[in-house]
């Protein structure tokens, strides 16, 4: 009986962290992915010269300027000509990233997000900042 309780209470406390994520919660994480992701992409050697013109990539999701942040570097991305660059894991992994994110702040998590600032100068300015 002791030993019934026992792993019942397990098996709660363990479900107790099976919870989903929220739309609030996926987008902040993909955010902070990405963002880690195109500084490492501009500092390996097989993506650094891909990745060389390309802006600092910041992404805060409280700044309405990120969409047309996202929707510019995706453009950069996606042009770049050196087929080497195009192929890259990396860089097609950081395509598909992007466009994920784009997608589920722009149509699934369209109420759950709010803005609290439209400065999009704070997005470049945080985008330099060393790491």
């Amino acid at each position: 009986m002791a030993l019934l309780q026992i792993v019942m209470l397990l098996s709660i406390s363990v479900c107790a962290f099976c919870y989903p994520p929220t739309c609030y919660t996926r987008v902040l994480n993909l955010g902070k992915e990405i963002t880690e992701r195109a500084q490492r992409m501009k500092k390996l050697p097989d993506t650094e010269r891909c990745t060389a013109h390309l802006p600092d990539l910041y992404i805060d999701v409280h700044n309405s300027c990120v969409m047309s942040k996202m929707r510019s570097y995706l453009s950069l991305v996606e042009s770049l000509r050196d087929r080497i660059c195009t192929e890259d894991k990396n860089v097609q992994d950081q395509i598909r990233e992007v466009r994920r994110l784009y997608l589920i702040t722009a149509q699934m998590c369209h109420g759950e997000l709010v803005f609290y600032t439209d400065d999009c100068a704070e997005l470049n300015r945080k985008a330099t900042i060393p790491t």
